[in-house]
């Protein structure tokens, strides 16, 4: 299952009473995923304006299970215990460059507004996007819109061959799309930062886990940046593009590719895999930039015909939306993409049955869920 649960940070998963992750402690484990992918949750360090000076790194998600995952969140429901994997991300890292072309080099991290008590989304300041926006990844505060992945107890991960894609640098891809100044036609980033500009807004991962019974299922994990907020050159969606296209890449096993620990290549034939995330581009939009979640959809390793759609309940309560969009402003962004070695045996998109407004909502993205199984 993949779940953006909306910036979450850390000083709410510090808590044991916030209410909009008892709510979505709730659905996960009504759902009951065996390996869920949660993004949009801070990776705590330094920087971060919930982190404690000399704490450990990347707790985040272990404070998750234990202050709430593991306590059940109604009668009917059972506390669960995972495993997790939270590794850095380039949200809200100083690139020391003037990325955004506004004249000046933001790289101090500004003060950052508290969430809500009420367990609302923080709004965001000028002063933070400025700094944001001269960031590696867009982030008002390092660590921000991070991703965790948390993987049912009897399931190893397979810590020491995990590959992230975290540095990997735009320009070592074959034909990018490299944004230029719509007004000058000029590339929009400088030799220098073209150079070192880093392709993924958060990180991309490749997670092996091995079943009960031996197999190894590979979880590919990313949040590409939204392809919006802006200017002429479409610097966040011809970075959109790429970054989907990268896994596009990796299940060809392009030579090009290279990760953190300077191995190259992507994912060997044969291989089993999920690819998982808020990859924030919809296959049918009109307005999509090139074809990279079309491939990645139609790629010839991914299973298809196993589009994951919402129940007659869901689908009344948000009539507005289509079956398949897991976005409450209209368009399917989120996915669980099987490999071809799987069996899938149903799926869905959980909507909330009746849209209640008195509360908080969870996140503005739905929980996407699909159950399969190791072929024999």
């Amino acid at each position: 299952m993949t779940y953006n649960i909306e910036d979450v940070r850390t000083a709410d998963l510090k808590r044991r009473d916030h209410p909009r992750l008892r709510r979505a402690a709730a659905r996960i484990q009504a759902l009951g995923p065996d390996v869920l992918l949660i993004n949009e949750m801070t990776y705590d360090q330094p920087g971060d304006p919930g982190y404690a000076a000399g704490a450990p790194e990347g707790r985040n998600a272990r404070r998750f299970v234990e202050h709430y995952l593991s306590r059940p969140q109604a009668d009917t429901l059972a506390g669960r215990s995972y495993e997790t994997v939270m590794l850095p991300v380039n949200t809200g890292i100083p690139s020391g460059f003037d990325l955004n072309n506004d004249g000046r080099v933001v790289s101090e991290v500004p003060s950052v507004p508290p969430s809500p008590d009420d367990g609302g989304v923080a709004e965001q300041t000028a002063e933070g996007r400025a700094y944001g926006n001269d960031a590696w990844g867009f982030g008002t505060f390092p660590g921000q819109y991070g991703m965790a992945v948390f993987v049912r107890s009897d399931l190893e991960v397979l810590r020491d061959s995990i590959r992230t894609f975290r540095l990997f640098r735009w320009a070592r891809m074959p034909d990018a799309a490299t944004p230029v100044d719509s007004t000058s036609g000029e590339p929009w980033y400088s030799p220098e930062e073209w150079g070192r500009l880093r392709l993924s807004s958060k990180s991309h991962w490749d997670v092996p886990l091995r079943t009960p019974g031996g197999e190894v299922l590979h979880v590919l994990a990313s949040h590409p940046t939204p392809p919006a907020f802006d200017g002429g050159a479409r610097r966040n969606v011809r970075r959109n593009h790429d970054e989907i296209r990268l896994w596009v890449d990796y299940l060809d096993d392009a030579a090009y590719i290279e990760d953190d620990s300077s191995r190259d290549g992507g994912l060997h034939a044969g291989a089993t895999f999920v690819v998982m995330g808020d990859l924030n581009a919809d296959p049918d939009e009109e307005g999509s930039y090139r074809a990279a979640i079309r491939n990645l959809v139609g790629h010839r390793r991914v299973q298809t015909g196993a589009t994951p759609t919402a129940a007659p309940a869901g689908r009344a309560a948000f009539p507005d939306l289509e079956a398949h969009d897991t976005a409450r402003w209209g368009r399917r962004i989120d996915y669980v993409l099987p490999s071809r070695t799987l069996a899938v045996d149903t799926s869905g998109v959980w909507r909330p049955a009746a849209r209640d407004t008195s509360r908080v909502p969870v996140s503005d993205h739905f929980p996407v869920w699909m159950d399969v199984r190791v072929r024999p």
